[in-house]
Order: structure tokens, then sequence, then C-alpha cells
């Protein structure tokens, strides 16, 4: 295992001067600009999202690279423009962050409900199981719609102020995450029944 160093500069945000340290793994692992701006929220409290770094005179925009591509090694000095939240901003983003682990994890019942259905369709289970196995899914994913619906509900009712951008960017963008599961839950809710009824319709032939 290589012997984990760090890369560290000077970045100036307004009349603060901060060292900024980054850790590094090794050769193969080289730190990006994405790491560099975590760090730098970490220190300065300006969000990845409103940071304008820059460097040389030249605004680092691609988060992905290495930071030796763009020529930045310990030592240099980088300039950092940007506004840190206020506490109350602080405080609604907390509520996202604990909002967004609830998202995370109703997401990881909708996939235990998808992977089993799955398994239903592909024939892993045998005929005289399915129609009890297919009711318990179908009631585990409209419980699982219920909970994405009242994790969207809390989001509505947070009060996010105008100003508050980094709060309102971050709560739209966890909205849209949750419409785009619910419309899951909706495909495998129509799936289950459809499955339900082929199980009735073979029934049906054969007690005909």
């Amino acid at each position: 295992m290589a012997e984990s160093s760090e890369l560290s500069f000077v970045l100036s945000h307004g009349s603060e001067k901060h060292k900024i340290q980054i850790p590094v793994q090794g050769e193969n692992e080289e730190p990006t600009l994405q790491d560099m701006a975590l760090v730098v929220e970490q220190v300065t409290g300006v969000p990845v999202s409103f940071q304008k770094l820059i460097y040389k005179g030249k605004s680092l925009k691609e988060m992905e690279q290495p930071l030796s591509v763009l020529g930045i090694k310990s030592g240099c000095k980088v300039m950092l423009i940007g506004k840190r939240n206020s506490p109350e901003e602080d405080a609604e983003l907390k509520k996202l962050k604990d909002l967004e682990k609830s998202v995370k994890q109703t997401a990881s019942k909708l996939e235990e409900v998808t992977k089993e259905l799955t398994g239903i369709q592909k024939g892993f289970l045998s005929k005289s199981l399915q129609v009890e196995a297919l009711n318990k899914l179908d009631k585990r994913i409209k419980s699982t719609v219920e909970q994405f619906m009242k994790i969207l509900e809390e989001i509505d009712a947070m009060n996010v102020p105008e100003n508050f951008s980094d709060c309102r960017l971050k709560r739209k963008g966890l909205v849209k995450k949750v419409q785009g599961f619910l419309a899951q839950c909706d495909t495998v809710e129509g799936n289950i029944g459809q499955e339900m009824d082929k199980l009735q319709s073979k029934n049906l032939a054969v007690s005909e």
C-alpha cells in the first residue's frame, strides 16, 4: 500500500488566508479538483456549488481533472470567491441531509421489491407460492410509495427563503430524485399487477 502524503497550498478568501491540506494516497490516486473543492468547503463553509476557484488568473471548472493536470502543486496560491451559508441556511441544509438519508433507505426497499419481482418473473419461485409472494410485494410497494409521498410532503413543508440559493438547489434536486423513484414504484406496481393477472388467467384456464 502506497504511503499517503499531503498536498498543501494557500487559499485566499477575501481578507482571510487558509492553509489547505489535501491527502494524497499515492501516484495512482491523484486528488481531483472535486476533492479540493470539498476540503475548501469544510475549511471555509462556502458550498462547492458556490465556489469560484481561481489559479494564475484562470477559473478552475473541470471537477474531475487531477490537480496536477491543472498545475496545482504544494506551495501554490489559489483564490476563492464565494459566500458561506448563514447558520439558518445550514440548519435547513441539515434537514435536507436527513431527508436524503430517508430517501436512500426507502430506495433500498424499492430495490429489494424489484429484485424479488424479477426472481418471480424469471420463474425462480414455484407457481404455488407466487400468489402469496406477489400479494406481499404489492403491499410492500404500496408502503414504499407512501413513504416517498411522506418525504415529498416534508420537503414541501420546508420554508426556504429566496436567498438560500444552495438550499433551494438541493431541495429541487431531492424532489426530482423522489419523483424519479415514485415513477419506478409505478412501473413495479404495474408489473406486479400483470404477474397477478397472468396467474389468475392460468388458474381459470386450469379450472375450466
